[in-house]
């Protein structure tokens, strides 16, 4: 809090501008609208300029039969402020008061320079007490306030002029941050209804206004800022954070301020691994295509930004359990679709009980690429790998069902090797070497089916992390695959995964690096 000091109003030429103010039925202002300070501000600044600029001949000369005049008997006119026509067309309801703008003139002594601009508030003729607020750039508010009406609100100002002895007329605040909400909130200490008052404004304004009144010890007006903010919505991350973190620091203070905490922090007990569950069950259950896929896509970015905090170590360890529960899951139920689609007579059955069961087996597939996902996200994935790879028996029904209903089966399998080529999971060697002994041939017989059924497939990547994931193993495994490959793609074409890359990595450390370090090594000897 800017200190106060006892001073006296210093008395000189001013230039005197009229704004009209409306007085509130409590015999005080209304609050004062931010153009008053703007404008003021704007004027502080020209003068600054004009008197920076070199002088003008003409101006010289018009000062002079000014000094002319003055001198002459009976042409002074006294400081008074004149009505304005914006004041002549103010509301009948309100009475209205002059608010003075003044513009001082500058002493020779810079300690003794007063302030250039400033506003006046009040009835200065019923008022028994001046506060001077000192602003910045030279920015200057005196307040005809009444000594009792600051007492009684504000515990601040009730220490300060209780200290008093003897009684002087005049407080000064130096360096006052926010000399507009300053003055709007000894203002409202003049209010019966702050609620009504503070309803208008905007939450950026109330927390300026919960500040100062903080300051103030102005008890009632906090208590009214608070209902407020427990009340009016919040706009934004950015405004929800500036709210919490005011009203946090009211607390620190020992201010009652949990109604607004409420909104967000829970006093209950409720573990989150237990929402969480919750929350991935109704979206991994759910049947209607469209809020599945965007739940998803929402759940899958919130989790990403709690991935990104410093604190979100404890959630990742329940995020894991809860996720690898709900992958076994999934993976039971398509393993038992499987079975159901792999029959004999499935395909003579009923349309109504073989279309479910095909409809199941794609949300099932696309459950898990989702939640392969968010393990990626969380680096969390090198188990889903070793439940993937260790799917012998549903490997073995894939080639049983039409590439139409099982292709959704491969997108795993896909995803799978671009997390490893991007290095999003590291899987051990006996995983990766298994992994690709048990799903790249299924993947290879899905992959026409794969590129043109599938929008969200991207051919490009899904060959570069199978050819990474195959060049991780050593370079008999990778002789193997790549051979067996090779015989795949000279049958199929493009049908096939072009892993041309990789094979040219394993040419090269198979058939030129011996050679090129035998070579070396002979020179050395």
């Amino acid at each position: 809090m800017a200190e106060i000091r006892l001073t006296r109003v210093d008395q000189g030429q001013t230039k005197i501008r009229n704004v009209p103010i409306a007085v509130t039925p409590e015999g005080f202002w209304c609050c004062p609208s931010p153009v008053v300070f703007q404008r003021s501000l704007k004027t502080q600044n020209h003068l600054n300029k004009s008197k920076s600029s070199p002088p003008n001949p003409s101006a010289s000369v018009q000062k002079k039969q000014t000094s002319e005049n003055e001198k002459k008997p009976g042409t002074t006119k006294p400081r008074t402020g004149l009505v304005t026509n914006d004041q002549r067309t103010c509301s009948s309801d309100a009475p209205v008061l002059n608010a003075s703008v003044s513009e001082k003139m500058p002493r020779p002594k810079i300690e003794n320079v007063p302030r250039k601009v400033s506003i006046e508030f009040g009835e200065s003729g019923t008022s028994d007490l001046k506060v001077i607020l000192l602003g910045k750039q030279g920015f200057a508010v005196k307040l005809s306030v009444h000594r009792s009406i600051l007492m009684d609100n504000s515990s601040y100002f009730a220490h300060k002029i209780s200290e008093q002895k003897p009684i002087f007329p005049c407080l000064e605040i130096d360096e006052c941050e926010d000399v507009e909400i300053y003055v709007e909130t000894v203002g409202l200490m003049y209010c019966i209804e702050l609620k009504q008052q503070l309803i208008k404004q905007s939450v950026a304004r109330v927390l300026r206004i919960l500040k100062v009144a903080e300051q103030l010890g102005f008890t009632s007006c906090i208590q009214s800022c608070l209902e407020y903010l427990e009340a009016v919505p919040w706009v934004g991350e950015e405004e929800e954070e500036k709210v919490v973190s005011s009203v946090l620091r009211l607390q620190d203070e020992g201010i009652g301020v949990t109604p607004v905490l409420k909104r967000v922090s829970s006093h209950i007990s409720k573990p989150p691994k237990d929402t969480l569950s919750y929350i991935l069950e109704l979206v991994l259950k759910s049947n209607e295509e469209r809020g599945r896929r965007e739940t998803k896509s929402i759940v899958l970015k919130l989790l990403r930004e709690n991935n990104c905090l410093p604190s979100s170590s404890g959630l990742s360890y329940l995020c894991r359990e809860t996720l690898y529960a709900s992958c076994r899951s999934c993976l039971d139920l398509l393993l038992s679709l499987f079975k159901q689609a792999a029959e004999p007579n499935f395909t003579n059955k009923p349309v109504d009980y073989g279309e479910p069961v095909v409809k199941l087996m794609a949300i099932e597939a696309d459950n898990l690429t989702w939640l392969l996902d968010i393990l990626a996200d969380w680096k969390e994935a090198d188990e889903f790998a070793v439940m993937w790879a260790r799917q012998q028996e549903l490997a073995s029904l894939h080639y049983k069902l039409p590439i139409m209903s099982r292709h959704h089966v491969s997108t795993i399998t896909a995803r799978l090797f671009v997390g490893i080529g991007r290095g999003e999971l590291l899987p051990s060697k006996d995983t990766r070497h298994l992994l690709l002994q048990t799903w790249l041939q299924p993947l290879i017989n899905d992959y026409n089916w794969l590129q043109h059924g599938s929008r969200s497939f991207d051919r490009k990547v899904v060959e570069e992390g199978i050819g990474r994931t195959i060049l991780t193993l050593p370079l008999e495994d990778q002789q193997s695959i790549l051979l067996f490959w090779l015989e795949s793609f000279l049958k199929a074409g493009d049908n096939c995964p072009n892993l041309q890359r990789a094979f040219e990595v394993w040419w090269r450390r198979t058939f030129i690096r011996p050679y090129a370090e035998s070579g070396y090594h002979q020179q050395e000897q």
